[in-house]
C-alpha cells in the first residue's frame, strides 16, 4: 500500500511539471521568432588587421650563462649521509666549484677583439664607431706644436726675431734622458735653480715633502752616449755598469707637500721651504742641516702654507701665504713673532713681492681676484690690521698664481684658460695706499692658454726670469701638450720647448735667475732641462 502511494504523483507536482514544459515551449518559440527576424546573436566579426606596419622589435640577445656544476641529492641517489662515498662526493663538488671560479678569474693572455668581448651596447664595428675621431686625430694632437720654426721665420720685427731664434735654440739636456732623471720620488710641486751661474743645479720639492737635488753638469759615459747597441757578449752586470743612473740626492724635509721654496738673495747657501705641514724651514747647504723657522704654536692646528718669499731689501723678513686666505710675516731674528693678515675669505694660491718695491704684494685667490696690496699703510685695530688694498682685478674663474717681475708687471694664470699680464708703471713713486681705478688694474696683454690641468697634473704657473741678461722681461709656463712656453711681457711668444723622451706634462717650469736655462718637472718626479 505504501509502495503504490510513492508511485502516484500529487496534483501539485503535476501542475509544476506542466508549467515548466509550457515555459520551455514558449522560450523556444521566442528564439525561433528572433532568429527569423535577424535579431538573434550571430557569429562575432573577425577583427580587422591594422593597415600600418610595425617594425619587429629586435630580439634581445641572451647572454650565455656560464654552466657550473649542479648539485645532486645524496638521499635520492641512495647515499648515506656520513658514508665515505658522501664525503668523497662533497669533495668532488667543492673541487669542481673552485675550478669553475678559477677559470672565471683566469687572465686572458692572447689578443682580444672588441667585437668578440663586447658585453653591452650595439654590435661593435672597428671601422666605424664613436672612437674613430679620437683614434684618427686625438693621438696626433697630443704633442702638436702651436709655435715653431715657421712662426720664427715669419717674424717681421728684427729684434723679436733674434730673440725668438735665441730662445728656440735652447736644447734638451742630453746628459741623460728625461725619463731617467727622477729628481723626486713623487709629483713635483715646486722647482728652481740655485743662483750659481757656473753650473746648473736644480732643486725640486714633491708631494710627500721630499727635496731633490740634481747637478746637470754631470754627463753619462761616452760608451752610453755614442753606442746604440751593446755587445751581445756583455752580461747584465757589465751593461748596468756602462749605463749608470744619474747622481741625484733627495731629502725628506717635510711631512707634506713642499709648496714653494726660495734661495735667500743675501746668502745663496740658505734655502727657505714652505709646506702643507704648516711649517717653514731653513736648509743651510754649508752645514747640511735643516731647521724650523716657523710653525703654529698649537701643534694640533692645520694651516697649510702655499708660498714663501724673502724681502730682497731686508735679509730677515720672510713672507708666506696660507690656503685659508691669510698672509704672514715673520722675522727670522726673533723666532715665534709673526704678523698675520687675512687678505681673502678663500684660498690664496700664490703671492709675490715686487722685487724693486717689496712693500707691494700681489695675491691670487680662489675668489677669482688678483689684488695689489701696500704694506706701508695699515688700517684696523691692533691684532687685526690689514695692509691697504690698492686695487683688484676679477677674472671669470679662479686665479692660480700671481708673479711680479722687476719692471712692476704681474703675470697671472687663470682657470678661464688665460695668462694675463698687468703693467703698473712708476710704482716706486706711488703714494702710500694709492687707490687704483678699474682701468689701472686692467691687463695690458691677454694670452689664450690651456690651464686645465685636472687632478693629476700640478697647477700651471707663469714664472718670470728674475734678472734677464738682455733686460728683456720674459716668463715660462708649462704646456699641456708636453712643452714649455716662453713669452715676453707684451704677450709675444718666444719659444715652445720640447724634445724626445718627454712622456708627461712638464707642468712646473722655472727660469734660472740670469742664465738662459729652463727647467721643468712632471707629475712622476721627472726633470726636463733646456740649456
Amino acid at each position: 500500500m505504501a509502495k503504490k502511494a510513492a508511485n502516484e504523483i500529487s496534483d501539485y507536482e503535476r501542475q509544476r511539471q506542466e508549467n515548466i514544459a509550457q515555459r520551455d515551449k514558449l522560450l523556444k518559440q521566442l528564439a525561433l521568432d528572433a532568429s527569423s527576424a535577424g535579431l538573434g546573436p550571430g557569429q562575432k566579426p573577425k577583427p580587422v588587421k591594422p593597415t600600418t606596419t610595425h617594425r619587429k622589435k629586435p630580439a634581445v640577445k641572451k647572454v650565455k650563462e656560464e654552466i657550473v656544476p649542479r648539485r645532486t641529492s645524496s638521499r635520492i641517489a641512495g647515499i648515506e649521509a656520513d658514508s665515505e662515498v658522501a664525503k668523497r662526493k662533497a669533495e668532488d663538488e667543492y673541487v669542481a666549484v673552485q675550478e669553475a671560479a678559477r677559470a672565471k678569474r683566469q687572465r686572458i693572455s692572447g689578443p682580444l677583439d672588441l667585437s668578440e668581448v663586447q658585453v653591452a651596447g650595439k654590435g661593435w664595428d672597428k671601422n666605424a664607431n664613436f672612437l674613430q675621431s679620437i683614434v684618427d686625430g686625438g693621438a696626433k694632437n697630443t704633442k702638436e706644436r702651436t709655435f715653431g720654426e715657421l712662426e720664427v721665420k715669419e717674424t717681421a720685427d728684427k729684434e723679436l726675431r733674434a730673440l725668438r731664434e735665441k730662445m728656440s735654440a735652447l736644447e734638451l739636456y742630453d746628459g741623460f734622458e728625461p725619463n731617467r732623471i727622477k729628481i723626486t720620488p713623487e709629483r713635483i710641486y715646486s722647482l728652481g735653480f740655485h743662483p750659481v751661474i757656473e753650473k746648473p743645479l736644480v732643486f725640486a720639492g714633491d708631494k710627500m715633502g721630499n727635496l731633490g737635488l740634481f747637478d746637470a753638469s754631470q754627463q753619462s759615459p761616452a760608451s752610453v752616449k755614442h753606442e746604440n747597441v751593446k755587445r751581445e757578449d756583455q752580461d747584465e752586470e757589465e751593461a748596468e755598469s756602462d749605463d749608470p743612473n744619474p747622481n741625484i740626492a733627495s731629502f725628506h724635509l717635510h711631512t707634506r707637500t713642499i709648496s714653494s721654496f726660495q734661495f735667500s738673495p743675501h746668502n745663496p747657501s740658505h734655502l727657505y721651504t714652505s709646506s702643507y705641514d704648516s711649517s717653514l724651514r731653513l736648509l743651510d747647504l754649508t752645514k747640511s742641516s735643516s731647521t724650523e723657522i716657523y710653525s703654529p704654536t698649537d701643534t694640533s692646528l692645520d694651516e697649510p702654507i702655499s708660498g714663501v718669499e724673502m724681502n730682497p731689501q731686508s735679509p730677515h723678513l720672510l713672507y708666506f701665504s696660507r690656503l685659508d686666505g691669510h698672509l704672514g710675516r715673520t722675522d727670522t731674528r726673533t723666532p715665534g713673532t709673526v704678523d698675520i693678515f687675512q687678505l681673502s675669505e678663500k684660498k690664496i694660491g700664490g703671492f709675490s713681492l715686487n722685487p724693486s718695491c717689496p712693500h707691494f704684494i700681489a695675491t691670487a685667490s680662489l675668489d677669482r681676484t688678483m689684488r695689489i696690496w701696500d704694506l706701508r699703510k695699515m688700517s684696523g685695530k691692533k691684532g687685526a690690521q690689514l695692509p691697504a688694498l690698492c686695487g683688484e682685478h676679477e677674472s671669470r674663474l679662479s686665479v692660480s698664481h700671481a708673479a711680479f717681475n722687476s719692471a712692476g708687471q704681474v703675470a697671472t694664470a687663470c682657470y678661464d684658460d688665460t695668462v694675463k699680464i698687468h703693467t703698473f708703471e712708476g710704482m716706486s713713486g706711488w703714494s702710500a695706499g694709492l687707490d687704483l681705478t678699474e682701468n689701472d688694474m686692467a691687463p695690458s696683454a691677454i694670452i689664450r692658454h690651456n690651464n686645465q690641468t685636472g687632478r693629476w697634473v700640478t697647477i700651471l704657473r707663469a714664472q718670470w726670469q728674475l734678472n734677464p741678461s738682455d733686460n728683456v722681461q720674459r716668463f715660462c709656463i708649462g704646456n699641456m701638450n708636453r712643452f714649455v712656453d716662453i713669452y715676453t711681457s707684451k704677450g709675444e711668444q718666444l719659444a715652445q720647448l720640447g724634445g724626445d723622451g718627454i712622456t708627461a706634462v712638464p707642468a712646473v717650469a722655472q727660469f734660472h735667475p740670469t742664465n738662459d736655462w729652463v727647467a721643468s718637472g712632471t707629475a712622476s718626479g721627472k726633470l726636463c732641462l733646456w740649456m
